[in-house]
């Protein structure tokens, strides 16, 4: 069975689980996934993940991401984007450069942000956007986030393009509106592209109709963020099994491999006693 991640560029009308389905039926292999889901408007950086790969899903999520953002000011919409109806409009006050990075920097650190309702985030085994498209209006519980960065790079024509790094789970279209807001008025995001997500660039992805296998990522290089551990003949058995070892690290986490490839994740539970958090074989 094929196995391995890819880094997709992903195309502006379709959503993230159509590219997957499309590179899964292109390489022929029904266990697929992806991380981080971007809306049909938005295009970038999307992580596919093929067979056995798809098990380090948790421990790619967690992944910072990097994105360029376009908002327009002046209307606001019930999705954050280009693609709702407008639900209110407002003047806009008189903006330079230097009042929009005031505002821009004062986005810095960790803070709390309310889902939007159009959104994949499920509640009650349903998503939230389907929720929305029926009219109704879900609570949502604020979550904790932190921008990194956030950089103007440029202001024209009541449109601020803008370059966020941020953390797992932030809303970028939540992020425009409140932007916006700071500045006075209203807007929405009318492009937004993911440039990075960890390490990983979109400089390095490629459209899913060229992608092949010479693409796949193997798993030991996704989780090179993780220590590692080869073991012996004996140790490796027995973390086949699953079994409790005992091992040389103070690390949380161990990338445990034998001589020929990887075969699970470890967790550090104490006095360097690690279990099997994750099979990967």
């Amino acid at each position: 069975m094929k196995t391995g991640s890819l880094l997709i560029d992903k195309r502006i009308g379709v959503t993230s689980r159509q590219e997957v389905n499309f590179i899964s039926k292109k390489f022929a292999i029904k266990k697929a996934g992806h991380i981080g889901t971007l809306d049909p408007f938005a295009d970038g950086l999307l992580i596919v993940l093929l067979g056995s790969s798809t098990k380090i899903s948790p421990f790619l999520e967690v992944m910072d991401k990097e994105y360029i953002a376009t908002l327009k000011l002046g209307k606001k919409t019930d999705s954050g984007d280009l693609t709702g109806n407008i639900i209110e409009e407002k003047d806009i006050p008189l903006l330079c450069k230097e009042k929009i990075n005031e505002v821009l920097k004062s986005f810095l650190g960790k803070q709390s942000q309310v889902p939007p309702m159009y959104s994949a985030l499920k509640v009650n085994g349903k998503e939230l956007y389907k929720y929305a498209r029926e009219g109704i209006e879900i609570e949502r519980k604020r979550r904790e986030i932190e921008i990194y960065s956030i950089d103007l790079i440029s202001f024209n024509d009541n449109e601020i393009i803008f370059k966020a790094h941020v953390s797992k789970g932030t809303y970028i279209r939540t992020l425009g509106e409140d932007i916006a807001e700071k500045l006075g008025t209203v807007g929405h995001l009318v492009k937004l592209t993911r440039s990075k997500i960890g390490p990983y660039s979109l400089e390095n992805a490629k459209n899913s109709e060229n992608v092949n296998e010479d693409d796949l990522i193997p798993i030991s290089k996704m989780l090179s963020y993780m220590e590692s551990i080869t073991l012996d003949e004996k140790d490796a058995k027995k973390a086949l099994n699953g079994m409790t070892l005992k091992l040389d690290s103070k690390a949380d986490l161990l990338l445990i491999k034998d001589i020929s490839d990887v075969i699970a994740i470890y967790k550090k539970q104490s006095n360097g006693v690690y279990s099997c958090l994750r099979g990967l074989r």
